[in-house]
């Protein structure tokens, strides 16, 4: 992944008096944040805190009830450059028994609005078998994404939102049923990837500890049951070659 040129100050996702209710129910009042160039955010939160329903709004899947969501310093409804922003969903929307490979579910990732695929290209190969590569999952890209482990699978899934080089990256609580050791190994690489990478991290997690072992022991924010934990990467370094043998099985 190579560093773009980008203002250190850059704004990646602004939100602003955010609110959203289903129906009578309000889930998210007044929310304000930014997250920044080479952040790393994790959102802590009890179960109906409104923190999927946070990124979903962030990645334009459901309409904010009032507020506004800005990316890259655009309103979110004119944001056209979606290829700019990687996203891992919650596991469980996932459909085990969905026919495909691994590479047709890392290749689904370069599909977008203003670029329907007919036909993948070389370079697009060559996208796709570099994120295979990185993910450490070349040997599994022909096999049938519902066969693989847990870990595997969410090894996809990141190969998938990283096939376009996002500079932001958002995931829905990725380490959902899978075990601790594995947890731990993906948490390791997207760690590696922000100090190493010029990438920017919004992530939803259930594990408390893991969260404030990177990201710092107090919330930099609270609203209402969301709490956000923050940590910058400052220095764009030389990528190391990450020690993975702990990671994902």
């Amino acid at each position: 992944m190579q560093p773009v040129s980008l203002d250190c100050h850059q704004h990646m996702i602004e939100v602003k008096d955010l609110s959203f209710s289903y129906g009578e129910q309000k889930v998210i009042s007044g929310l304000n944040y930014t997250v920044k160039e080479r952040d790393f955010v994790g959102i802590i939160g009890s179960n109906g805190a409104g923190k999927t329903t946070l990124l979903k709004m962030i990645v334009g899947l459901l309409p904010a009830t009032s507020g506004e969501i800005r990316l890259f310093g655009q309103p979110a409804r004119k944001f056209k450059d979606w290829e700019r922003i990687g996203y891992v969903p919650q596991k469980n929307a996932f459909n085990p028994l969905f026919p495909a490979t691994v590479r047709e579910v890392v290749q689904s990732g370069l599909y977008n609005n203003k670029n329907l695929i007919r036909r993948v290209s070389r370079a697009q190969q060559r996208q796709c078998d570099d994120a295979l590569e990185v993910m450490r999952i070349q040997d599994l890209a022909d096999k049938r994404v519902g066969q693989l482990s847990g870990g595997q699978q969410q090894r996809v899934f990141l190969a998938r939102a990283l096939i376009n080089h996002p500079d932001l990256l958002i995931l829905d609580e990725p380490t959902v049923g899978i075990d601790a050791e594995t947890q731990a190994g993906f948490f390791d690489l997207i760690t590696h990837m922000h100090a190493h990478h010029h990438m920017t991290f919004l992530m939803v997690s259930h594990d408390i500890e893991m969260i404030r072992n990177y990201l710092g022991q107090e919330p930099v924010q609270c609203n209402g049951k969301i709490n956000f934990y923050s940590r910058h990467s400052h220095e764009i370094q030389d990528c190391v070659e990450v020690n993975l043998q702990h990671s994902l099985s």
